[in-house]
C-alpha cells in the first residue's frame, strides 16, 4: 500500500509498535544494506559450507538445506535484510534492524475507496497492537546464533558460511530442547519439531505449514545457482516426517472459524475488520462494504500489496472502523495468514472503486522501497492462497488478473499521480507464478506481435536509487538519491530510444511537462514488469520497442540473454477514421443505465490517448459496471446493487498499469495481424 508521501506521526506510531516488542535487542552493525560481504571467501564452495555446518552441529544435511531453501532459496541477498529483518541463506533475524527501518502505510487524507460518489478520507491510525507479531525471540535469532557459534553479528549478517553455521547451530539447539537425537546421520524425519520451531511461528498451524513445505522440498529435491554464483543441490529423498513432534512446542491454536477462506495445510486465522458505523451520518462507516460476490458481481482481480509496515501494526490498522479494510495479511517471517474481510465483500484497498468492487486485496508484510527482500516462506504461503482463491472464484492465473497494486489505474486524471506502486520492483513475479503453477510460457514468434516480459533476475539488476529514503514528491525526486543495493528485479527499464544512454520514457500522469521518468525506486512510469504482455512496435537488433503510454518504449532484449518472450494473443487499435481514442481508469456504464436517485458516475478519460497506428495487448473484454454502496444500512437509492450498462470495455496493458478502452472505439485483432515484420 505504498504512498509517495506520509506523515511523520504515522512513521513514529508504526516504528514504536515494533520497538515495543524488540527494545531489549541492541542495534549492532551499520545501516541496512551498507555492510560489505566481510569474511566471504569468493572461492569457497557453498555446497561444502552446508555440509561442514551440518557435520559440525549434528544436523542432517538435507534438513539444513531444506530449511535454508524455504527461507531464502539459498541466496545471500548481498548481506541485506528481508522484509522481516532476516539475513543470509538461513534468514537469521535481527529485530533491532527491523525497528530501525522506517515504516509507512496509507497516507492520512487519502481515499482508498476510490469512489468519486462517496469520497473517503481515512482517519489517523489510533494505535496498533504489536501482540499480533511473533514472539520477540523469533525476530532476534541472529543474536541467539551468535551466542551459540561465537561469531559476531556482522559476520552472521554478511558472511554466508558464518550464517549457515548459525542456522545449523539454532536447529541443533531446538532439536535438543525438544529431546530429539542430534547427529548428521539421524533420521531427518525426527527433526520436524525443530524445523517447525525454526519458522518463528506463534501458531501450531503455521509452524506445521512451514515444516510441511520443508519436507516437501526434501522429497522433491532442488538445484539452482545462488545470487552470488554458487551451484547448490538438495538431492531428493524419501522421508517420513514426525509431524506429531510439533505439539511439543506449546504453540497456540489459530482462531479459524467457518469464516476463514483458506486452503488446507496453510496457517490461517480470522482477525475480522470491523463493519461499523462510527459517526452520525449514514456514510460514517467502515472499513469495507458488504456485497454478495461472485453471485452479484464477478471477481476479476487479485491485487498483491505490501503493507509498508510490519505485520502486527498493520493488523492493528485493519481493525479500525474509520481506517480501511483489505481481505488478507501475510506475515514475512513464517508465511502466517490472517483474513479480515470475507471474499464476498468489498475491501477498501486499491484506491479505485471499480477495481475494489471486482477484486480481493492481499497485503504482504514488507516494503517496496527499502531494498529489502520478500521471504520464500511468504511467497509460498501467498501462492497457495492465491491459487486457492483463483480456482474457487474462476480468476485466470495470469498477469492481467493477478496484479500488483502498482498495476491499478487512477480513477480519473487527477488521481493518477497519487496511485500506489507496491509491491515494487523487487517482487519476483516470475518465481511467484512458478509457485502458482502458472509459469510464463508462451507460444509466440517474432511474427506474432506480442512480448511477455520475463527477465533473468540473476543478471537483471537495474541501478535504482532512493531505497530506504523519504519518497520524493512528483515530479522531481529529492536529492541526494543514494544507490539501492544491486539485486535482481522483475522490472525492465524502458528508454525513449534503443540505447542505454537514451532518456527514459515519459509518463504524463507523473510528469505532465513531458520530462523523462527517473531511476528513483518509486518512479515506476518507465518500467515493464515480469509477466506483463505488450504489443511490439519495432525491433532493432538487440532492442525491442513496445507501445507504452502512447509512445514507443525500448528495452534491451538480446537473443543471447532475452528479457522477454515472444507471445501471441489479441490487440486493440483505433477503428479507421479515429485519429485518437480516450483511455479510462474504470469501466463505468453510460448515464442511461443508472436508475432514478443514483448519481451518475461520469465516464471521465485519463490524460493519455491511444493514437491510430498504435496497438495494445488485450487482457479481457468486460461489461460496464458500477457497484452502488454509499450508506451503512443500504438506505440510499439503489444501494448494494450492481448497475450495468450496454457499454463494454477492453482491458489493455497500456503502461505499467492496466487501463480500459471502449470496445466501440477499437478493432479487436489477433496479434499477428498487422504486427511489425
Amino acid at each position: 500500500m505504498h504512498r509517495s508521501t506520509m506523515s511523520r506521526s504515522r512513521r513514529a506510531l508504526l516504528a514504536a509498535a515494533v520497538v515495543t516488542a524488540t527494545a531489549a535487542v541492541p542495534l549492532t552493525g551499520g545501516p541496512a544494506g551498507a555492510a560489505p560481504l566481510a569474511g566471504t571467501d569468493p572461492t569457497g564452495d557453498r555446497q561444502q559450507q552446508y555440509a561442514a555446518a551440518a557435520a559440525e552441529y549434528g544436523v542432517p544435511e538435507s534438513v539444513l538445506l531444506g530449511v535454508s531453501y524455504l527461507e531464502s532459496r539459498w541466496d545471500t541477498h548481498a548481506g541485506t535484510p528481508s522484509t522481516s529483518g532476516g539475513y543470509g541463506p538461513l534468514h537469521l533475524t535481527d529485530a533491532a534492524n527491523v525497528a530501525s527501518l522506517t515504516p509507512g502505510h496509507v497516507h492520512q487524507g487519502e481515499d482508498p475507496r476510490g469512489d468519486t460518489s462517496r469520497p473517503l478520507t481515512v482517519a489517523a491510525p489510533r494505535g496498533a497492537d504489536p501482540s499480533a507479531a511473533p514472539a520477540s525471540a523469533a525476530l532476534q535469532t541472529l543474536q541467539a546464533a551468535a551466542a551459540l557459534t561465537g561469531a559476531d553479528a556482522a559476520a552472521l549478517r554478511t558472511d554466508p558460511a558464518a550464517n549457515i553455521r548459525g542456522g545449523a547451530a539454532l536447529l541443533a539447539s531446538y532439536q535438543k530442547q525438544l529431546g530429539g537425537a542430534v547427529g548428521a546421520k539421524t533420521d531427518p524425519g525426527t527433526w520436524y519439531g525443530a524445523v517447525a520451531r525454526y519458522s518463528g511461528a506463534d501458531t501450531e498451524e503455521t509452524a506445521s505449514a512451514f515444516a510441511d513445505e520443508v519436507y516437501d522440498q526434501i522429497r522433491a529435491g532442488a538445484s539452482r545457482r545462488t545470487d552470488d554464483g554458487h551451484q547448490v543441490t538438495l538431492a531428493a529423498r524419501q522421508v517420513t516426517a514426525r509431524a506429531d513432534t510439533v505439539h511439543r512446542l506449546g504453540l497456540r491454536k489459530s482462531q479459524r472459524p467457518d469464516e476463514v477462506e483458506c486452503p488446507a495445510r496453510l496457517g490461517c486465522e480470522w482477525i475480522p475488520a470491523p463493519y461499523e458505523q462510527y459517526g452520525p451520518g449514514a456514510g460514517d462507516y467502515g472499513n469495507h462494504d458488504l456485497a454478495n460476490r461472485p453471485a452479484q458481481q464477478k471477481i476479476e482481480y487479485i491485487v498483491i500489496h505490501d503493507t509498508e509496515g510490519y505485520y502486527g501494526p498493520s493488523v492493528g490498522l485493519v481493525q479500525q472502523a474509520d481506517y480501511l479494510g483489505w481481505h488478507y495479511t501475510l506475515r514475512s517471517v513464517d508465511g502466517h495468514v490472517a483474513q479480515h474481510v470475507r471474499t464476498k465483500d468489498v475491501g477498501w484497498q486499491a484506491g479505485n472503486w471499480y477495481v475494489n468492487a471486482k477484486s480481493i486485496g492481499i497485503e504482504h508484510e514488507g516494503f517496496a522501497g527499502h531494498g529489502t527482500w520478500y521471504t520464500e516462506a511468504m511467497y509460498r504461503a501467498s501462492a497457495k492462497l492465491v491459487r486457492y482463491l483463483a480456482l474457487k472464484l474462476d480468476i485466470p492465473l495470469d498477469r492481467q488478473h493477478i496484479i500488483g497494486h502498482d498495476n491499478v489505474p487512477g480513477t480519473v486524471a487527477s488521481t493518477v499521480a497519487g496511485m500506489h506502486w507496491d509491491p515494487g520492483p523487487y517482487w519476483d513475479w516470475s518465481h511467484y507464478f512458478d509457485l502458482l503453477k502458472a509459469p510464463f510460457r508462451t507460444t509466440g514468434t517474432k511474427r506474432t506481435g506480442l512480448v511477455t516480459i520475463d527477465p533473468d533476475l540473476t543478471v537483471n539488476r537495474p541501478a535504482f536509487v532512493g531505497c530506504n529514503q523519504q519518497p520524493p514528491g512528483v515530479p522531481d525526486p529529492v536529492p541526494p538519491a543514494e544507490p539501492c543495493p544491486l539485486r535482481g528485479s522483475s522490472a525492465v527499464v524502458l528508454h525513449s530510444a534503443p540505447s542505454n544512454d537514451a532518456p527514459l520514457v515519459n509518463d504524463l500522469g507523473l510528469r505532465p511537462d513531458g520530462s523523462p521518468d527517473t531511476m528513483y525506486i518509486s518512479d515506476h512510469g518507465a518500467r515493464a514488469s515480469a509477466g506483463q504482455t505488450y504489443a511490439v512496435a519495432e525491433v532493432r537488433g538487440d532492442w525491442t520497442a513496445i507501445w507504452y503510454l502512447g509512445q514507443k518504449a525500448w528495452f534491451h532484449n538480446p537473443a543471447s540473454s532475452p528479457t522477454a518472450k515472444w507471445a501471441t494473443g489479441f490487440v486493440v487499435t483505433p477503428k479507421p477514421g479515429k485519429p485518437t481514442i480516450p483511455v479510462y481508469g474504470r469501466a463505468y456504464p453510460e448515464q442511461a443505465a443508472y436508475p432514478a436517485g443514483v448519481p451518475y458516475q461520469t465516464i471521465s478519460p485519463l490524460q493519455y490517448t491511444l493514437a491510430a497506428g498504435q496497438r495494445y495487448a488485450v487482457g479481457d473484454v468486460l461489461p460496464s459496471e458500477y457497484y452502488q454502496a454509499s450508506t451503512f444500512d443500504g438506505s440510499a437509492p439503489g444501494d448494494w446493487t450492481v448497475i450495468r450498462g450496454d457499454l463494454r470495455y477492453v482491458q489493455i496493458q497500456f503502461g505499467h498499469r492496466i487501463m480500459y478502452v471502449n470496445l466501440d472505439d477499437v478493432l479487436l485483432l489477433p496479434s499477428a495481424v498487422g504486427a511489425p515484420r
